[in-house]
């Protein structure tokens, strides 16, 4: 029987062949994403997931965007993965939390702590959020063939944008004890940045069988700064998504046979 995504509103049909997919937050993101892979076109739009297939001579891929959180991006797994995706590739922003990264860097991660509160309906704290080695390494050498300065290490993915992620610019201007400090405690264990999404990602990749990666673009650093100017923010985007469709090539290229 063919399988048709009840959220995603995509049938096996729709994307037979594809393998690979590249999931953006923001759905505005999609066309812009896979315009840079191919020729493209949307194929389906509901709620915050918008759909664009893309292809090149080096074949096709997917890009779905996954809205922001855990929970948003699990549902759109779940129907990919029984579409017939096995390669994720996370395209995002983060606010980075190291003293070295500047805005519009890259962070290739690595792994990702489990703040998500998502991934813990998959697999209990005790395992690990890794990414998949091969499409990491992919990952890198992406950034390097395009010149585009990056960090490989782990991430941080919070289940909220701003107590989990210390943030005292909010309405009651209160972050609950056990979150207080948690920034800099981070930053001295030697997690890069702070994003949503990646935990997740991982976690459902590994346990179900599937290969997954992720790169985000510094918009911040937020050790002086909470707000991007626009021109950072619009580099980074482009930068990201680049390097995301680079490797989108090299996983179609070396790793899908």
């Amino acid at each position: 029987m063919t399988y048709h995504a009840y959220h995603l509103h995509l049938s096996q049909e729709m994307v037979q062949g594809v393998r690979v997919a590249l999931i953006p937050g923001a759905p505005e993101r999609c066309s812009e994403i896979a315009d840079f892979f191919g020729e493209s076109h949307q194929i389906a739009y509901n709620r915050e997931y918008r759909s664009v297939i893309s292809e090149s001579r080096e074949g096709k891929i997917l890009v779905v965007s996954s809205g922001i959180g855990g929970p948003s991006l699990a549902i759109a797994i779940e129907e990919l993965v029984r579409l017939g995706i096995r390669y994720f590739l996370r395209v995002g922003t983060c606010g980075a939390i190291a003293a070295d990264l500047n805005p519009v860097d890259l962070v290739v991660s690595e792994g990702a702590v489990r703040l998500d509160g998502t991934s813990g309906h998959y697999a209990p704290l005790p395992y690990p959020a890794c990414a998949d080695t091969e499409v990491t390494t992919l990952i890198v050498r992406a950034c390097r063939e395009l010149g585009f300065p990056y960090r490989a290490g782990i991430t941080c993915s919070s289940a909220t944008f701003y107590p989990g992620q210390e943030r005292y610019d909010t309405f009651t201007g209160y972050v609950i004890r056990e979150l207080q400090g948690s920034l800099d405690e981070w930053r001295r264990l030697g997690v890069l940045n702070y994003e949503m999404e990646t935990a997740t990602l991982f976690t459902m990749a590994r346990v179900f069988g599937m290969r997954a990666g992720a790169v985000c673009a510094v918009l911040v650093n937020r050790l002086t700064s909470e707000e991007p100017d626009h021109a950072t923010y619009k580099e980074a985007e482009s930068r990201v998504s680049r390097a995301a469709v680079q490797t989108a090539k090299l996983i179609l290229k070396e790793l899908i046979w």
